[in-house]
């Protein structure tokens, strides 16, 4: 191979290099199929060989783009995403939740031609995108409320607990005033003047 070819060819693989980072980085992350360029229904064994073929391309260790540790550690956490079952689940129920809904709005029936269309793979992509975006922020809004109504009962519990606290020094203040009070009662008791008895010999006058 003559220097010139030597020169093109590792160009080219650079030029490949920069693409497939920038399109990694394009793709929106929690659609762990886009990410490996995969579609919905594919096996275990085509995601690690996906995965294997796409990081060997992107490795940091491979190519001086800058942007390629940020588009390796995608790659990675979509692997990772398609072979946990639970999470995987999650997506596929995205994916069929936007196929439906793009279906419904478009009144086509299940064995439509255009279903199969690039134009549709896009449409479906972009839809779920939108459900994934949606049930994120329904996630977030459940987990607000859910936190709103702790707090209102932690602060419901204090002031509980507050109240309680304060009967219990009232109690307790009453309480330790009461031989106080019996002395008081007493000491007033004593300087009572009482009337005088008339003198029999009053009365006879």
């Amino acid at each position: 191979m003559s220097d010139i070819d030597s020169i093109l060819k590792k160009e080219s693989s650079k030029h490949a290099q920069d693409e497939e980072v920038a399109r990694i980085l394009a793709e929106f992350p929690p659609d762990a199929y886009s990410v490996l360029a995969l579609q919905p229904g594919c096996t275990p064994g085509d995601i690690k060989a996906q995965y294997r073929k796409k990081s060997l391309l992107i490795h940091p260790d491979r190519t001086p783009n800058p942007q390629a540790p940020d588009a390796f550690d995608r790659l990675k956490k979509a692997q990772d995403t398609l072979l946990d079952d639970k999470r995987r689940e999650h997506l596929d129920q995205a994916f069929t939740d936007a196929r439906r809904l793009l279906i419904r709005e478009r009144k086509w029936g299940l064995s439509d031609e255009r279903l199969k269309s690039a134009a549709f793979l896009r449409d479906w992509r972009d839809k779920t995108r939108e459900v994934l975006i949606e049930t994120e922020l329904r996630k977030r809004r459940i987990e607000k409320a859910r936190m709103e109504e702790e707090g209102r009962q932690k602060r419901k519990l204090e002031e509980q607990v507050e109240e309680k606290r304060k009967k219990r020094e009232a109690d307790k203040a009453w309480e330790d005033s009461r031989d106080t009070r019996v002395g008081n009662w007493r000491e007033y008791r004593k300087t009572v003047t009482k009337p005088k008895k008339k003198k029999k010999a009053d009365l006879l006058v």
